[in-house]
C-alpha cells in the first residue's frame, strides 16, 4: 500500500489510542508527523523562555533535521502500529 495512504490511517489511528501514550511518545509522535508534513523545521524557536511545551515541540523536531519525510512517515506508522498493540 502507498506509504501516504498508511500514514494518514496511522494519523488518524493516533487519536483512537485506547491509552494516553506517555509525553515522550507524544513529543515523538508530533515530531515525526510534523517532519513528515513539513519536512526539517522551518518556524522560529518559541521567544518565551517558559513556554515549556512550545520549547519541547521545536526541540523535538529540530532533532529531526535532515530526515527525509519518507522515512518520519515510516517511523510515525511503526509507532503508531506498536502503541495500538
Amino acid at each position: 500500500m502507498d506509504l501516504k495512504i498508511l500514514f494518514e490511517q496511522a494519523a488518524a489511528d493516533s487519536k483512537t489510542l485506547s491509552d494516553r501514550p506517555s509525553n515522550d511518545t507524544l513529543l515523538q509522535l508530533y515530531s515525526l508527523y510534523k517532519q513528515s508534513t513539513e519536512g526539517d523545521v522551518n518556524v522560529d524557536p518559541p521567544s518565551n523562555p517558559f513556554d515549556f511545551v512550545s520549547k519541547a515541540k521545536f526541540e523535538s523536531w529540530a532533532g529531526l533535521k535532515g530526515k527525509t519525510k519518507e522515512a518520519a512517515m515510516q517511523e510515525y506508522i511503526d509507532l503508531v502500529n506498536k502503541l495500538k498493540n
